[in-house]
């Protein structure tokens, strides 16, 4: 089983810019995509090796959203986390197979300014993790996406001149650490323990061509499932939105 994630920063833009040679090389079995920035009834998707599709689009209109693209069906799709204040930005969708549920999330962002800091440190992070541990009580977890944070210092490129600001304040770390200990793995790094390896770069001051990045696109797993897990990688080189898609493959 190979899974892909991907904050595709709009879909139909993404399209333009080469998402389907992406899908024909790289064939995955499903695929996440955060930041859809679309309704299902604005995008003409070409895609029929992937039948079941799902879609969690925003109430705002080109903002946010997510969407998972499978060629295998799973037995049960739902939306959001049931909590009104966090499910009108259609930033969840969790689908349920055999042997586990796989979630796709596009963590808030805190904002520049850190306005949205505290909803999304006290609210959301809390409130994301209390649904993953429910769910893992049932069957194990992989879940996937843009968590608008890099954990540790490796995951950034300059972390001391970012420290305070939004994606690696302390907060939000501290909400990534709470993932890891209620028993979640960063797969990547399991198979990598060096820095330098970024998922996400800045549009300004030609970031991606010096390679100036932030790792904040993850695939985590409930830490029964981690033996299952034959690699994980981040695709660097694939173009076409200011994130690069992340992957693992998993045997069932």
């Amino acid at each position: 089983m190979r899974l892909v994630s991907w904050n595709v920063n709009g879909i139909r833009a993404v399209i333009k810019k080469g998402f389907y040679d992406f899908m024909e090389e790289f064939h995955p079995d499903i695929i996440c995509i955060q930041e859809t920035k679309a309704h299902k009834d604005q995008v003409n998707l070409e895609l029929d090796k992937y039948p079941y599709r799902f879609w969690n689009s925003a109430q705002k209109k080109g903002y946010s959203g997510t969407a998972i693209f499978s060629k295998i069906q799973p037995m049960k799709e739902s939306y959001g986390l049931g909590i009104e204040k966090h499910d009108n930005e259609g930033r969840v969708i969790t689908l349920e197979f055999k042997s586990y549920f796989l979630v796709t999330v596009y963590t808030p962002n805190s904002k520049r300014d850190l306005s949205r800091l505290d909803y999304r440190s006290k609210e959301w992070d809390r409130d994301f993790l209390k649904y993953l541990k429910k769910l893992d009580k049932d069957k194990p977890v992989v879940f996937c996406g843009d968590l608008n944070v890099a954990h540790k210092e490796i995951d950034l490129k300059n972390p001391k001149n970012n420290h305070k600001n939004a994606g690696f304040t302390d907060e939000e770390r501290n909400g990534f650490t709470n993932y890891i200990k209620a028993g979640f793995i960063d797969t990547f790094r399991k198979f990598n323990e060096d820095g330098g390896h970024y998922t996400w770069w800045s549009y300004m001051f030609q970031a991606r061509k010096k390679d100036i990045g932030w790792r904040i696109d993850y695939f985590c797993i409930s830490k029964r499932l981690i033996k299952s897990v034959s690699d994980s990688k981040i695709l660097k080189y694939v173009l076409g939105s200011d994130h690069c898609p992340v992957m693992i493959e998993i045997k069932e």
